[in-house]
């Protein structure tokens, strides 16, 4: 088999301080298709390597001056460098050791017979072979990882102005609620103005994220609540919210899926469980347990009652469909005091 890259024979550094058998390594690899240059030492062949060209190198063990093994040592250090055969007159297993962990390719026994040339072509032709996939999959990687930072960049400045837009329809929907006068509609489009705000919170956490596809819930939903109280201060009520969150991690449309949860129940609260009564306290949880993550969100209010908690219809059905996408069900309890709300899901 000649040894041959796209039709150009291989060229070859043999670094040996035997002229005589160099000779008969360069007549009989060039039969193979190798185009050998000689080096008759270390320092010599350190100095024709620096020229560049070369696509793989043989090199001896023994040899005056500058050793094999510490010119191997100096060929490493040089920046892609060609993969390095070691040739060695010693049966030593130790010698062969040595050099494979000093960062040679593949060692080959040196002696004068046909069979030697023939092992020595085709190990430097499998460990050029080897070291030109080494660089295609070195230069792969580079383009996928090129490609999704791109990607990830593409992304993030979408939800940039994703959030933007978000920001602005709540704008639109908070000076459309001013301009009613109080009753069903004005809550009805406040009401719609806070699902908004909980949805451009994921995409302004996802724009200034390193991953724009997982949401840190702890983060995201201390944002949100601090946005609900500011709404809902503005529109009158003044609920203390209390959030404890353990750090999750989540994907996005789960963190889409959440925060109108919280949105919708801590809206609820306010307006049925301390109906007629000072606002109280309102505590949100999210917490860990042996099959999941727990999402509470808990009132001192009036308690359940005889019935099912009160609510429009519309936030009981999106309610529902939040739960429904995280593959959930809400569940209602008693709490000392009032009413807890409950929401099990997978992370």
């Amino acid at each position: 088999m000649t040894a041959v890259a796209d039709g150009v024979p291989l060229r070859l550094l043999y670094i040996d301080d035997d002229y005589g058998f160099a000779r008969l390594v360069s007549r009989a690899l060039g039969r193979k298709g190798f185009e050998t240059v000689h080096a008759p030492g270390g320092d010599e062949g350190l100095a024709r390597l620096d020229e560049g060209g070369f696509d793989v190198i043989a090199l001896d063990h023994f040899m005056p001056g500058r050793s094999g093994e510490s010119t191997l040592a100096a060929i490493r250090e040089r920046p892609g460098a060609p993969p390095v055969v070691y040739v060695t007159g010693s049966d030593e297993g130790r010698v062969a050791v040595a050099a494979l962990k000093a960062g040679a390719a593949d060692y080959v026994l040196k002696d004068a017979g046909e069979s030697f040339f023939d092992l020595l072509a085709e190990t430097l032709r499998q460990a050029h072979e080897a070291a030109r996939i080494r660089q295609e999959k070195r230069a792969a990687q580079a383009e996928v990882a090129a490609q999704r930072d791109r990607a990830e960049m593409l992304l993030k400045e979408v939800n940039h102005r994703v959030a933007n837009s978000l920001a602005l329809v709540s704008s639109l929907a908070h000076m459309q609620a001013s301009a009613l006068p109080d009753g069903p509609g004005r809550d009805a489009m406040r009401d719609f103005q806070r699902r908004v705000t909980a949805i451009a919170q994921v995409h302004r956490r996802l724009y200034t994220s390193d991953d724009v596809t997982i949401v840190s819930l702890d983060s995201y939903l201390s944002g949100l609540v601090e946005e609900l109280s500011a709404a809902m201060e503005e529109g009158g009520a003044h609920p203390r919210l209390r959030l404890e969150a353990e750090p999750v991690r989540v994907p996005t449309d789960k963190a889409i899926a959440l925060g109108v949860v919280v949105s919708e129940l801590v809206t609820n609260a306010v307006k049925y469980a301390y109906a007629g009564r000072e606002p109280g306290e309102i505590r949100i949880r999210l917490v860990r347990d042996a099959d999941g993550v727990a999402l509470l969100v808990e009132d001192d209010g009036i308690g359940l009652g005889d019935g099912p908690p009160r609510g429009t219809g519309l936030g009981s059905r999106v309610l529902e469909a939040m739960a429904r996408g995280l593959k959930s069900t809400l569940s209602y309890a008693p709490s000392p005091g009032g009413t807890r709300a409950r929401l099990h899901f997978q992370p």
